[in-house]
């Protein structure tokens, strides 16, 4: 997720430390987008070993977090251990049961979240939602989020084949068979779809942030690893992502 600060204005040092910062995270970010891109457009395989290796790193992270916030011996750290070994688990498994297309729009439904939240926080400002957890966020961003969540999902929903189709030549193998979705129409039916979906969404992935916001401030940690030049670990990458699909994940097991 993208750190905020809460007012939207940052100290001077913390400025220019972030200004000089812009290069690396600018690299690491195109690195990062180049790596994803291909395992998505690859799909099968290469896409489940790049699920596997992020949720596994992530993991790891999250663990480590775990033991510096409460120790490796009690009771609640114990929890929270067990925890994250279902969490991460059922959320790896999930979006490896999930069409490559899927995978794809749910990563960007989950960006957008992020992207929205920190220009609509940035701009608006306004009432926190939990300040001692993350001073950062608020009302304003995430009803930002909601929206970007909404315009993805109503996008990629009524142009889905499609957008499969003009990706899937680029590669020898593109998306994986399983990326044959009918258009839905684009009506007022599907627009309420996407706002009900970009708020529960947006709601769900803030929650993971939120989560992580917690255990890095019990473990007295700025980010959870340095891993990501610029930006921080993996988790703190994916935290949303993961508390979206370890949602879809429990919910289908429950349904079914």
């Amino acid at each position: 997720m993208i750190s905020l600060t809460g007012s939207g204005v940052l100290a001077d040092g913390e400025a220019t430390k972030k200004k000089s910062d812009l290069p690396v995270r600018f690299a690491s970010a195109i690195v990062m987008l180049v790596i994803c891109g291909f395992a998505l457009l690859r799909g099968g395989n290469a896409l489940l070993l790049f699920i596997l290796i992020v949720t596994g790193v992530a993991l790891l992270e999250y663990l480590r977090l775990v033991v510096k916030a409460f120790g490796a011996k009690s009771a609640l750290g114990g929890a929270l251990f067990c925890f994250g070994v279902i969490y991460f688990g059922l959320a790896a498994v999930t979006l490896g049961r999930l069409p490559s297309y899927q995978v794809a729009q749910l990563i960007g439904i989950v960006a957008a979240v992020d992207v929205f939240a920190y220009f609509f926080g940035r701009t608006i400002g306004g009432p926190k939602i939990a300040p001692k957890i993350s001073p950062s966020k608020t009302w304003a961003g995430y009803i930002g989020g909601s929206v970007g969540a909404s315009i993805v999902f109503f996008f990629a929903g009524s142009h889905q084949s499609r957008i499969c189709e003009s990706l899937t030549p680029g590669f020898p193998s593109g998306f994986d068979d399983r990326c044959h979705f009918a258009d839905y129409p684009m009506n007022i039916e599907l627009l309420v779809w996407a706002i009900v979906v970009g708020l529960i969404i947006a709601a769900i992935a803030q929650s993971g942030d939120f989560f992580e916001s917690w255990l890095k401030r019990r473990a007295g940690m700025k980010d959870s690893s340095r891993l990501i030049p610029g930006h921080g670990g993996v988790l703190d990458r994916v935290d949303g992502l993961v508390a979206v699909t370890f949602v879809i994940g429990a919910v289908g097991l429950i349904a079914s």
